[in-house]
């Protein structure tokens, strides 16, 4: 799927600095939290960003561009620093929390094998599938989707339950998302971070990425 993921250009002319890294783990051996996942969300306790850093606000302005309010849908980094200490999920999502907030960017994890079809980044027509619990799109909502519907709303305020990790996940796909100030390097970097924290949970996993931008 990787080399088929795409941002749609309604997106790009939204905000034009946005790109995604696309990271996709093949072979997990997920589980619940351990005492190695509690020192990730540990460390990120100390070292997260602050809820006024330039990189979250510029994600509120990013929401408001498509008329979503930040206050009330936030996006999902901001949510999670406001969460701290982060909670326990299981090793992979403890993994790309901790990265998401120690960064400064948000992460998306779903499970690849859940997928139908690819996932790309559009502006909602308004008539997209999705579930109950996400609640139908806004016309012009920025949303990742796939062939069956909506698998993130507002562009990374809520996932869908269809796509979400598990304990049981084997083949993962993590989108990570950057708006500037955040440098495309930053961005890389922590790519590298959640796959050294990956290839520690599944020390035979295959990785492969792509930067989209």
């Amino acid at each position: 799927m990787i080399d088929d993921i795409s941002v749609d250009d309604a997106v790009t002319a939204l905000r034009p600095d946005f790109a995604v890294l696309v990271v996709c783990a093949y072979g997990l051996h997920n589980g619940p939290s351990d005492d190695r996942s509690r020192a990730w969300l540990a460390d990120a306790a100390v070292h997260a960003v602050a809820l006024d850093d330039e990189r979250i606000e510029a994600w509120r302005a990013a929401y408001r561009a498509f008329g979503a309010k930040p206050q009330r849908t936030r996006p999902s980094v901001d949510a999670l620093v406001r969460r701290m200490p982060l909670p326990e999920i299981n090793l992979v999502v403890d993994a790309y929390n901790s990265v998401s907030v120690r960064h400064g960017l948000p992460i998306g994890g779903e499970d690849l094998r859940r997928y139908q079809g690819t996932a790309r980044l559009v502006r909602a027509a308004g008539d997209e599938p999705s579930e109950e619990a996400l609640g139908d799109p806004e016309i012009g909502e920025v949303v990742w989707r796939d062939d069956a519907g909506v698998t993130c709303r507002r562009w990374n305020w809520r996932q869908c339950v269809r796509t979400r990790i598990t304990e049981e996940t084997v083949d993962a796909l993590f989108l990570l998302e950057r708006l500037e100030p955040l440098s495309l390097d930053a961005l890389r970097a922590a790519g590298d971070d959640l796959a050294g924290m990956l290839s520690d949970i599944a020390p035979n996993i295959r990785i492969e990425s792509r930067l989209i931008d």
